[in-house]
């Protein structure tokens, strides 16, 4: 049966209305969202992407973890965490952190502070700490800690680890205890993050109770690539405030979300080492109180990398939305190729791989 000319005439009008209906909401009316992925076929491409950002940088291992909203989202390793036992590796692999032991720092130091024992804006020379005495002003923990100490004191930014382990003097005459000490008690007890230590070849390990035979089983072997092909490599075994830590990635992400509940430092703390500093002159620098702040594409995103003979690592939290990217490394190469002690988190394609997913695209976790 045709429809009559009167129901032709109902039914364009029907059409246009729903038109005219998706273009209001999709315009700048009203917001009209992507579709995202199917958190199978997200996490798939992701995979896929990690896996090919690894072999093209040469790194015999990885283990990455995601955090959103309280929980693990998502984990996994890469590659062989021994090449000489082919030993995979997995989540639970213990890795080098290198300078993401500075967040750990900061956070006793504000610890400190919320107790009165400390103020940030304390001169270092009060702590025993001797530097060369700047053009003028006085060099503070705060310029410690923001990597602000150089030149004029809070004018310029100027990474520098050699001056940021000076702080384990302020923990020291703060406490009457050691920075390995004040963190076990601190923090890796409190929040039973029993992968994470002071690395094997610091006496500091002792602090953790831990076996040493044990622990030495799930560390990632170091390594170099040179003239196609790996090098086992010596770990540095320096410990101090600015570096030598080891652990795993899942207890690294559970010590960003007990950041993230209040559990380590307060709100009000936890957002000053968040804030990128102000410089004297009104500029805003690229680091906070132990952590890199930036924004990207409007979103601001706070970070640490860490870079050794034979280590990288990398942490990115969004703190808008309650995620928190982890991926440790057994070699440089995750970190060395790439400007990121300039504050340009842009410049490491692990860290566009997981903005680009799970931030600024479409994919899902789980």
């Amino acid at each position: 049966m045709r429809a009559s000319s009167s129901e032709r005439r109902h039914g364009a009008r029907a059409v246009k209305f729903a038109v005219a209906v998706f273009a209001l909401v999709c315009s700048g009316v009203y917001a009209c969202s992507e579709p995202t992925e199917p958190v199978a076929q997200s996490i798939e491409e992701f995979d896929g992407r990690l896996e090919s950002l690894r072999q093209q940088a040469h790194i015999p291992a990885i283990s990455v973890a995601i955090a959103e909203n309280q929980r693990i989202a998502w984990s996994k390793g890469y590659g062989a965490a021994d090449l000489s036992t082919n030993r995979m590796a997995s989540d639970t692999t213990v890795y080098h952190f290198a300078s993401l032991t500075k967040p750990f720092a900061s956070a006793i130091l504000l610890q400190l502070s919320e107790e009165g024992r400390i103020s940030l804006d304390d001169p270092v020379a009060n702590y025993g700490i001797v530097l060369p005495s700047p053009p003028s002003g006085v060099i503070r923990i705060r310029h410690l800690l923001s990597h602000t100490s150089s030149g004029v004191p809070g004018t310029t930014y100027s990474y520098d680890g050699d001056r940021y382990s000076l702080l384990d003097s302020v923990i020291a005459r703060a406490t009457g205890g050691s920075f390995a000490t004040e963190l076990v008690r601190r923090i890796l007890g409190p929040l039973r993050l029993t992968s994470i230590a002071p690395n094997l070849g610091a006496a500091a390990f002792n602090a953790t109770g831990l076996d040493r035979s044990a622990y030495g089983a799930n560390l990632a072997r170091g390594y170099t690539y040179a003239n196609g092909a790996y090098v086992p490599t010596a770990y540095p075994t320096l410990f101090s405030s600015a570096a030598g830590l080891t652990g795993s990635v899942l207890d690294l992400a559970a010590f960003s979300m007990a950041l993230d509940r209040g559990d380590v430092i307060s709100r009000a703390s936890r957002e000053l080492a968040f804030a990128p500093t102000i410089s004297a002159s009104g500029d805003t620098l690229p680091y906070g109180l132990g952590w890199f702040s930036t924004r990207y594409k409007g979103e601001r995103i706070v970070w640490h990398y860490g870079l050794w003979t034979a280590i990288s690592s990398l942490i990115i939290k969004v703190p808008s939305r309650n995620l928190t990217f982890v991926v440790l490394a057994n070699t440089d190469e995750l970190s060395s190729p790439y400007p990121l002690g300039a504050g340009r988190l842009d410049s490491s394609p692990w860290a566009r791989a997981f903005l680009g997913s799970f931030v600024f695209g479409t994919a899902r976790l789980p």
